[in-house]
Protein backbone atom coordinates (compact mmCIF):
# COMPACT_ATOMS: atom_id res chain seq x y z
CA UNK A 1 0.00 0.00 0.00
CA UNK A 2 1.32 3.83 -0.85
CA UNK A 3 -0.48 6.90 -0.46
CA UNK A 4 -0.07 9.57 -2.66
CA UNK A 5 -0.04 12.60 0.04
CA UNK A 6 -1.34 12.46 3.25
CA UNK A 7 -4.51 14.32 1.97
CA UNK A 8 -5.30 11.16 0.28
CA UNK A 9 -4.22 9.15 3.08
CA UNK A 10 -6.32 11.14 5.78
CA UNK A 11 -9.21 10.06 3.29
CA UNK A 12 -8.99 6.30 3.39
CA UNK A 13 -7.78 6.23 6.84
CA UNK A 14 -11.35 8.67 7.55
CA UNK A 15 -13.00 6.37 5.76
CA UNK A 16 -12.09 3.31 7.78
CA UNK A 17 -12.62 5.45 11.36
CA UNK A 18 -16.23 6.12 9.97
CA UNK A 19 -17.06 2.50 9.91
CA UNK A 20 -17.53 2.95 13.71
CA UNK A 21 -19.58 4.76 16.41
CA UNK A 22 -18.13 7.76 17.93
CA UNK A 23 -19.52 9.61 20.82
CA UNK A 24 -18.71 12.75 21.19
CA UNK A 25 -15.16 12.54 19.12
CA UNK A 26 -12.00 14.37 19.32
CA UNK A 27 -9.69 13.70 16.93
CA UNK A 28 -5.97 15.28 18.29
CA UNK A 29 -3.12 15.17 15.66
CA UNK A 30 0.19 14.72 16.33
CA UNK A 31 2.11 17.46 14.31
CA UNK A 32 3.16 18.33 12.01
CA UNK A 33 2.79 15.15 9.42
CA UNK A 34 0.20 14.39 11.46
CA UNK A 35 -1.96 17.51 11.22
CA UNK A 36 -3.22 17.04 7.38
CA UNK A 37 -4.30 12.95 7.90
CA UNK A 38 -6.30 14.26 11.21
CA UNK A 39 -7.85 17.03 9.59
CA UNK A 40 -9.82 14.39 6.70
CA UNK A 41 -10.44 12.22 9.79
CA UNK A 42 -11.92 14.57 11.44
CA UNK A 43 -13.88 15.94 8.63
CA UNK A 44 -15.00 12.06 7.76
CA UNK A 45 -16.76 11.86 11.52
CA UNK A 46 -17.57 15.17 12.51
CA UNK A 47 -14.96 15.98 14.99
CA UNK A 48 -13.75 18.20 16.51
CA UNK A 49 -9.99 18.85 15.47
CA UNK A 50 -7.42 19.90 17.54
CA UNK A 51 -3.16 18.76 17.93
CA UNK A 52 -1.21 17.07 20.85
CA UNK A 53 2.16 17.66 20.71
CA UNK A 54 5.12 14.99 21.53
CA UNK A 55 8.73 14.80 20.96
CA UNK A 56 11.14 12.44 20.48
CA UNK A 57 14.42 12.44 22.88
CA UNK A 58 17.44 11.35 20.49
CA UNK A 59 20.66 9.58 21.65
CA UNK A 60 23.40 10.96 22.35
CA UNK A 61 25.52 10.59 19.19
CA UNK A 62 22.38 10.58 17.02
CA UNK A 63 19.93 12.78 17.81
CA UNK A 64 17.65 11.28 14.83
CA UNK A 65 18.04 7.70 16.49
CA UNK A 66 15.07 8.03 19.59
CA UNK A 67 15.69 6.54 22.83
CA UNK A 68 12.46 7.52 23.82
CA UNK A 69 9.79 10.21 23.63
CA UNK A 70 8.17 12.85 26.36
CA UNK A 71 4.54 13.93 26.39
CA UNK A 72 2.98 17.42 26.92
CA UNK A 73 2.81 16.37 30.54
CA UNK A 74 6.31 15.75 31.12
CA UNK A 75 5.71 12.10 31.23
CA UNK A 76 8.72 10.31 29.37
CA UNK A 77 8.20 6.68 27.48
CA UNK A 78 12.00 5.27 27.25
CA UNK A 79 13.54 2.39 25.53
CA UNK A 80 15.22 0.70 28.38
CA UNK A 81 16.63 -1.68 26.30
CA UNK A 82 18.25 0.59 23.70
CA UNK A 83 19.16 2.53 26.81
CA UNK A 84 21.46 0.31 28.45
CA UNK A 85 22.86 -0.67 24.82
CA UNK A 86 24.36 2.67 23.98
CA UNK A 87 24.96 3.36 27.87
CA UNK A 88 22.95 6.41 27.77
CA UNK A 89 23.03 8.48 31.50
CA UNK A 90 20.21 9.58 33.50
CA UNK A 91 21.32 12.78 33.42
CA UNK A 92 21.70 13.56 29.45
CA UNK A 93 17.76 11.95 29.43
CA UNK A 94 16.76 14.48 32.32
CA UNK A 95 18.56 17.58 30.72
CA UNK A 96 17.20 16.76 27.01
CA UNK A 97 13.55 16.02 28.22
CA UNK A 98 13.37 19.50 30.16
CA UNK A 99 14.39 21.24 26.35
CA UNK A 100 11.92 18.63 24.69
CA UNK A 101 9.14 19.66 27.10
CA UNK A 102 9.99 23.44 26.67
CA UNK A 103 9.82 22.96 22.98
CA UNK A 104 6.42 21.25 23.27
CA UNK A 105 5.04 24.23 25.19
CA UNK A 106 6.16 26.62 22.46
CA UNK A 107 4.56 24.58 19.73
CA UNK A 108 1.21 24.84 21.33
CA UNK A 109 1.42 28.04 21.87
CA UNK A 110 2.55 28.84 18.50
CA UNK A 111 -0.38 26.49 17.62
CA UNK A 112 -3.46 26.90 19.48
CA UNK A 113 -2.57 30.98 20.17
CA UNK A 114 -4.76 32.05 22.95
CA UNK A 115 -7.75 29.12 22.31
CA UNK A 116 -7.94 26.70 25.56
CA UNK A 117 -7.19 23.04 24.97
CA UNK A 118 -10.22 20.93 23.95
CA UNK A 119 -12.00 18.79 26.71
CA UNK A 120 -11.15 15.49 27.04
CA UNK A 121 -13.36 13.61 29.59
CA UNK A 122 -15.56 11.38 28.46
CA UNK A 123 -15.10 11.90 24.91
CA UNK A 124 -14.10 9.36 22.32
CA UNK A 125 -10.24 10.71 21.93
CA UNK A 126 -8.71 9.67 18.64
CA UNK A 127 -4.65 10.42 18.20
CA UNK A 128 -3.83 10.36 14.47
CA UNK A 129 0.06 10.71 13.09
CA UNK A 130 0.81 10.48 9.52
CA UNK A 131 2.51 7.36 10.14
CA UNK A 132 3.81 5.24 13.43
CA UNK A 133 7.37 4.12 13.65
CA UNK A 134 8.98 2.98 16.95
CA UNK A 135 5.70 4.12 18.22
CA UNK A 136 7.25 6.53 21.12
CA UNK A 137 6.22 9.76 20.40
CA UNK A 138 2.19 8.47 19.84
CA UNK A 139 2.53 6.49 23.53
CA UNK A 140 4.22 9.34 25.15
CA UNK A 141 0.91 11.63 23.56
CA UNK A 142 -1.48 8.63 24.82
CA UNK A 143 -0.09 8.23 28.23
CA UNK A 144 -0.16 11.98 28.87
CA UNK A 145 -3.94 11.60 27.85
CA UNK A 146 -4.92 8.98 30.39
CA UNK A 147 -5.03 11.42 33.66
CA UNK A 148 -8.18 13.53 31.45
CA UNK A 149 -10.28 10.06 31.76
CA UNK A 150 -11.28 10.29 28.38
CA UNK A 151 -14.40 7.57 27.57
CA UNK A 152 -11.99 5.68 24.86
CA UNK A 153 -8.58 5.91 24.13
CA UNK A 154 -7.87 5.24 20.53
CA UNK A 155 -4.61 5.71 17.68
CA UNK A 156 -5.27 6.02 13.92
CA UNK A 157 -2.78 5.82 11.36
CA UNK A 158 -2.75 5.44 7.82
CA UNK A 159 0.49 2.80 8.42
CA UNK A 160 2.33 1.09 11.60
CA UNK A 161 4.62 -1.72 11.68
CA UNK A 162 3.03 -5.02 12.93
CA UNK A 163 5.21 -5.14 16.12
CA UNK A 164 4.55 -1.74 17.13
CA UNK A 165 0.81 -2.47 16.59
CA UNK A 166 0.79 -5.24 19.31
CA UNK A 167 2.62 -3.10 21.44
CA UNK A 168 0.23 0.13 21.37
CA UNK A 169 -2.78 -1.97 21.10
CA UNK A 170 -1.89 -3.20 24.90
CA UNK A 171 -1.81 0.78 25.65
CA UNK A 172 -4.69 1.92 24.14
CA UNK A 173 -8.84 0.87 23.45
CA UNK A 174 -7.98 0.68 20.19
CA UNK A 175 -5.40 1.41 16.86
CA UNK A 176 -6.70 1.44 13.29
CA UNK A 177 -4.09 0.93 11.28
CA UNK A 178 -4.99 0.85 7.06
CA UNK A 179 -1.27 -1.55 7.27
CA UNK A 180 0.43 -2.81 9.22
CA UNK A 181 3.85 -4.20 7.57
CA UNK A 182 6.58 -6.56 8.83
CA UNK A 183 8.95 -4.91 6.07
CA UNK A 184 9.31 -1.73 7.43
CA UNK A 185 12.03 0.80 7.01
CA UNK A 186 10.29 4.19 7.51
CA UNK A 187 6.84 5.81 7.25
CA UNK A 188 8.25 7.56 3.99
CA UNK A 189 8.16 4.49 2.02
CA UNK A 190 4.80 4.15 2.06
CA UNK A 191 4.26 7.86 0.44
CA UNK A 192 4.69 9.17 -2.66
CA UNK A 193 5.15 12.42 -1.89
CA UNK A 194 5.73 12.82 1.63
CA UNK A 195 6.93 16.77 1.77
CA UNK A 196 7.78 18.14 5.47
CA UNK A 197 4.53 20.10 6.69
CA UNK A 198 5.38 23.40 7.49
CA UNK A 199 4.10 25.25 10.99
CA UNK A 200 2.26 27.84 8.68
CA UNK A 201 0.63 25.03 7.48
CA UNK A 202 -0.53 23.21 10.66
CA UNK A 203 -1.65 26.80 11.82
CA UNK A 204 -3.81 27.24 8.95
CA UNK A 205 -5.48 23.79 9.21
CA UNK A 206 -6.65 24.05 12.47
CA UNK A 207 -7.74 27.85 11.87
CA UNK A 208 -9.82 26.16 8.65
CA UNK A 209 -11.10 23.53 11.24
CA UNK A 210 -11.76 25.91 14.10
CA UNK A 211 -13.51 28.80 12.06
CA UNK A 212 -16.26 25.50 10.95
CA UNK A 213 -16.52 25.24 14.72
CA UNK A 214 -20.23 26.32 15.87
Amino acid sequence: MRFRNRIEAGRALGKEVAARAWTDPLVLALPRGGVPVAEQVALAIGAQLDVIVSRKIGSPLNPELGIGAIGPDGNVVLDQLLIRRLKVDTEYIDRVSRLELDEIHRRLSSYRGARSSPRITGRDVIVVDDGIATGYTVMAAARSLRGDRPLRLIVATPVCPQDTFQWLRQEVDMIVSLATPEDFAAVGQFYVDFAQVSDAEVVEILSRSWGQEH
